[in-house]
């Protein structure tokens, strides 16, 4: 029997789609590092979806991505801005610092996203003293870590922040995804057409198997892009195994019909939560992922038992990750579960 949970959408399998992209990858033989026909439909394909400038870059998961993204923006003496709950800085270990040689600093973020004012009074306060690293690039997560999503109107005033000051702006899309298809918007609109430098693409958590992708939107940024890749440890000997996944995410926007059965998903599972148990979720529900609240003293007994993250045990707020492949069934066995536990 197969179980899925609700820990994480990394926890899912792959598409279908995706299996069969793969499989049509391994017959024969085929070029290496990226010198292949799967990998240049890969290239064609991303600059009809992001624009004709576009250019994409198979790596092997989102933490690679985040930091050659950054290491080509950022100079050694250079600092990223970034949420409080961002990833590159709260789970991504001292990659950034180890690998693209930055400094992060984190903005507060109640909701997940960074306000205009809190990036334009850092950037306006950098006196270029030689003493502190100097903020040269904010780094926006799309959907945010707490599952919200940031409109086309905030993601342009937030660049036109960075830019003003001459900082540089990458996307954690790592669910960005799921948040085009909350907006009914195409992927370029929420990254080419707001000014965004340079994006890291999720594919993993929206069924691939492995692999990710960093999108360059700034054709300066290509070649150090693609040195550090490589220097990076990110460069895949048979790429066409990352870039046919992405590939059949690609076609026919196969990425909008998992991000959206995933956002559909986290929708009912918050309808049942509030109807059957009472319980309003943390965060407004805008991607695919469910905050709720606990009682603390019950988290352990929930994560014992039941497929969810324990987001903040002293707080008693558990996460549930919607998927492209949640069933109605795994989000009712999940409320039950709950009204079980909490009575």
């Amino acid at each position: 029997m197969t179980t899925r949970g609700f820990t994480s959408d990394n926890a899912s399998g792959a598409h279908p789609a995706v299996l069969a992209a793969l499989a049509a990858a391994a017959e024969g033989h085929a070029p290496s590092y990226g010198a292949d026909a799967v990998t240049a439909a890969l290239d064609s394909r991303a600059r009809e979806v992001f624009g004709p400038d576009a250019a994409i870059m198979p790596v092997f998961n989102g933490t690679g991505a985040n930091v050659v993204a950054l290491g080509a923006l950022l100079q050694k003496w250079d600092a990223v801005l970034t949420s409080e709950h961002a990833h590159v800085a709260t789970d991504e270990s001292t990659a950034p610092q180890l690998v693209a040689g930055a400094a992060v600093r984190t903005l507060p973020a109640a909701s997940g996203k960074v306000g205009v004012a809190d990036v334009a009074a850092v950037l306006a306060a950098d006196d270029g003293s030689v003493h502190h690293a100097r903020p040269a690039a904010l780094s926006l997560t799309q959907s945010t870590e707490l599952g919200t999503v940031y409109r086309p109107e905030e993601l342009s005033a937030l660049v036109a922040a960075a830019h003003g000051h001459g900082a540089s702006v990458h996307v954690d899309g790592a669910r960005l995804a799921n948040a085009a298809a909350r907006l009914g918007a195409s992927l370029a609109a929420l990254t080419t057409a707001q000014g965004v430098d340079v994006l890291s693409f999720g594919a993993t958590k929206n069924g691939a198997l492995f692999g990710d992708a960093i999108v360059v939107l700034d054709p300066a940024l290509v070649e150090p892009v693609a040195r550090l890749r490589k220097a990076s440890t990110q460069l895949a000997s048979k790429m066409r195994f990352v870039s046919a996944q992405l590939l059949a995410l690609l076609t026919d926007d196969l990425w909008r019909t998992t991000a959206r059965h995933a956002n559909d998903a986290a929708d009912h599972l918050a309808a049942l939560l509030r109807s059957e148990l009472g319980i309003e979720p943390v965060h407004p529900v805008e991607a695919n992922a469910v905050f709720l609240p606990v009682p603390p003293a019950a988290v352990g007994t929930i994560t014992a038992q039941l497929p969810v993250l324990a987001w903040d045990r002293p707080a008693g707020v558990l996460r549930a990750v919607c998927s492209f492949d949640t069933t109605e069934e795994d989000v009712r066995a999940l409320v039950g579960g709950l009204a079980r536990i909490l009575g």
